[in-house]
């Protein structure tokens, strides 16, 4: 049995502290990356720009993907939620990840230059590894909270969640945690050795680690926006359900599409009882989706196709999509 989660609520809540604590983040670094001459800190600036972006158009996602269907849109906007989550991605690669890169390289092949104060720089990313682990952990707790509502490991959910907004804060405050200890070594080291190349070094890490999560993000929203089928247990869970409903002879075939977090599509095609009239035939239909909405709170659309099991073409395009079964 399917069972929500805890909803837009709690996501909700979830960006905008990742937003606040960014915001503040942001501030602090550029100011220390102007006083320091640190490229690495002034790559985390830029970093945690591209965040509080990255929160601003996953608050929008929330927002508009919670409006109903209407006559332009029957299926509702729930997929505007991976629209708004995959720009969110871009801009973390074209804010965060091209401008650590561009520092990086301006420090490791441009004139050496000096650092100054250090220690603003240590205090300003202790005071920011803090504030970013506040955000993180409330993000963790979500993922670790429904991961166990769906009855899954936290690494899987987390793979397969449907809902992009949870996924983008907890790996790009992840990322900002490892961030942060890079920008930390290479000012260490820079005040150590005296070369600003390990400065530069370590804003090149911080382009590798923001493009890798924004690579990460925009395959997940691709797929989600391609039209990706329900969780398979879930689809499975489906299938055994209606090869047990009295009236229907063999399941042909069930196909599912995320049309939103929390939101599935479902078309089923039915091999039914030859001997049920039309009349009959009907009311099993609208019995058989109330019971699957029942049993399957994330069901939203449901579709019943009478088929016959026999039918060649029908049975060519299920064996291309899925192979043979039995």
């Amino acid at each position: 049995m399917s069972e929500k989660p805890s909803g837009s609520g709690e996501s909700t809540l979830t960006v905008v502290l990742a937003l606040l604590v960014n915001l503040a983040i942001a501030v602090m670094k550029a100011v220390a990356g102007v006083l320091t001459g640190s490229a690495a800190i002034l790559s985390e600036a830029a970093h945690s720009v591209a965040d509080t972006f990255t929160e601003a158009l996953l608050l929008t996602a929330l927002r508009r993907s919670d409006r109903p269907a209407d006559r332009r849109h029957p299926f509702g906007y729930g997929k505007e939620r991976y629209f708004w989550s995959l720009l969110a991605a871009v801009s973390i690669f074209a804010s965060g990840a091209m401008f650590a890169f561009y520092e990086g390289f301006r420090t490791v092949f441009g004139e050496s230059e000096e650092q100054t104060r250090p220690l603003v720089g240590y205090i300003v990313l202790g005071l920011a590894f803090i504030l970013e682990s506040i955000s993180w952990t409330q993000a963790f707790r979500q993922v670790r909270s429904e991961a166990e509502t769906h009855g899954k490991g936290f690494w899987a959910f987390l793979r397969e969640s449907d809902d992009p907004t949870v996924k983008t804060v907890f790996l790009e405050d992840s990322a900002a945690l490892i961030g942060l200890i890079l920008a930390f070594a290479g000012v260490g080291l820079h005040q150590l050795t005296g070369s600003a190349v390990w400065d530069g070094l370590a804003s090149l890490a911080i382009g590798v680690l923001l493009a890798l999560v924004a690579y990460i993000l925009a395959r997940t929203n691709r797929g989600l926006l391609i039209g990706r089928q329900a969780d398979p247990s879930m689809v499975k869970a489906i299938w055994r359900r209606l090869a047990e409903v009295p009236e229907v002879d063999a399941v042909v075939d069930v196909l599912t599409m995320l049309i939103g977090t929390d939101r599935v599509l479902l078309c089923a095609r039915l091999d039914f009882d030859d001997s049920l009239g039309a009349n009959e035939l009907e009311h099993a239909c609208v019995r058989i989706s109330a019971e699957l909405r029942e049993e399957f709170s994330d069901l939203d659309e449901i579709f019943l196709e009478p088929v016959p099991r026999t039918d060649p073409d029908l049975r060519r395009r299920v064996l291309d999509r899925y192979g043979d079964l039995s």
